[in-house]
């Protein structure tokens, strides 16, 4: 089994990435983790993606979390600079 993770490094030396432990991120220095989203689940048990807080937009429903954490790596991969 192959665990990847994509770091995307800019020219100014910041490293941004989409959180996964495949990697101790703790080895490359210091962090600096910030939510880009909330995956919670509404009254009727579907699950939804809030990426307001990297400005984008609310995703779903889902049937599941497993769903919606999917959807929301899938927006976020697409978006990484």
């Amino acid at each position: 089994m192959t665990n990847e993770m994509e770091l995307v490094v800019g020219v100014d030396g910041l490293a941004r990435c989409i959180y996964d432990e495949a990697l101790d991120l703790r080895e490359l220095g210091k962090l600096q983790i910030t939510r880009a989203s909330h995956v919670e689940p509404d009254a009727e048990g579907f699950w939804w993606a809030d990426m307001g807080p990297v400005d984008g937009p609310i995703l779903g429903p889902f049937r599941s979390r497993t769903e919606a954490l999917r959807a929301e790596r899938e927006w976020l991969a697409a978006r990484m600079p």
